[in-house]
């Protein structure tokens, strides 16, 4: 069973970084389109970004051009280098399959003080 563990997360001010890391077992960095999401409080589940299987990218309006995705296929981990943040990128990121095909890990935990 696949397992999506994310990590790096934490309390930073505006203007910031981070980067975020995923893990999964197996080869389904290879095999699918992936993707970052995030769930503010009191909101819904939103699409941060994806990566296909062969590397390409696309992201929501919102963080064009602040974040990037990227992957190593052989550790297999995803990474979501997240610059210029802003408060209002405050939220559990998560990440899994476009179609959110294997089960939710815990999520990391990032909050941007203004």
């Amino acid at each position: 069973q696949v397992q999506l563990v994310e990590s790096g997360g934490g309390l930073v001010q505006a203007g910031e970084s981070l980067r975020l890391s995923c893990a999964a077992s197996g080869s389904i960095f290879r095999l699918n389109t992936m993707a970052w999401y995030r769930q503010a409080p009191g909101k819904l589940r939103e699409l941060v970004g994806t990566i296909t299987s062969s590397g390409s990218t696309n992201y929501a309006d919102s963080v064009k051009g602040r974040f990037t995705i990227s992957k190593d296929n052989a550790k297999p981990t995803m990474y979501l280098q997240m610059n210029s943040l802003k408060p209002e990128d405050t939220a559990v990121y998560y990440c899994n399959t476009l179609n959110s095909r294997y089960q939710w890990g815990q999520g990391t935990q990032v909050t941007v003080s203004s």
